[in-house]
């Protein structure tokens, strides 16, 4: 079985991932470019002294990591955490081992590792406000037989990225529920 340091090392840096994005590259760009990270001091410092290292498991078309993503690369830097990105998709062996619910797999997965590679703490796919907001969103639309199912399913996906992408509160919660998992490690 492949350790969390392999599965580490297999990943590419931030950078390459963002350079390689092609959906939702302008939209995780500008929350980035927008979002402004709490002085929390004390936190970064504590993260600064374990040490960790986050593998993340997204995709780029996922709405969930257009909005979490580049709010956890401002921690990390701040926290001086080591990043690296796996694809989903190509990785599902380590994805299967991260399911949402034991079923789903859902994204992204923010998988903290310590230097000896033993996993500290796991976070993803979104805060539990927020799963509240998807759950209520989902709820209001027609039974998957409806003809309009398609349509405003459609609908309901464009308001909710132009939400995430524009709601700051939704940005603090995201930081929140990060760093209580980052706490609570």
């Amino acid at each position: 079985m492949t350790t969390l340091n392999e599965w580490f090392e297999k990943g590419i840096n931030i950078d390459a991932y963002l350079d390689s994005m092609q959906t939702h590259k302008e939209n995780t760009m500008h929350i980035y470019d927008h979002y402004e990270l709490p002085a929390d001091t004390d936190f970064f410092n504590t993260l600064r002294s374990q040490k960790l290292r986050a593998i993340v498991l997204t995709e780029d078309w996922c709405g969930d990591a257009m909005l979490n993503l580049p709010i956890f690369y401002h921690i990390a830097q701040a926290g001086a955490i080591d990043v690296r990105i796996l694809h989903r998709d190509e990785n599902l062996e380590l994805m299967d081992q991260y399911l949402t619910n034991g079923k789903s797999r859902s994204i992204p997965i923010i998988i903290f590792i310590n230097q000896n590679g033993d996993e500290v703490a796991k976070w993803g796919p979104r805060a539990p406000e927020l799963q509240v907001y998807i759950d209520e969103s989902f709820s209001s639309l027609p039974d998957k037989d409806a003809p309009e199912y398609e349509e405003k399913r459609s609908q309901m996906l464009t308001f909710i990225t132009k939400s995430y992408r524009d709601n700051t509160d939704f940005w603090q919660r995201v930081y929140a529920s990060l760093k209580r998992g980052l706490e609570e490690a």
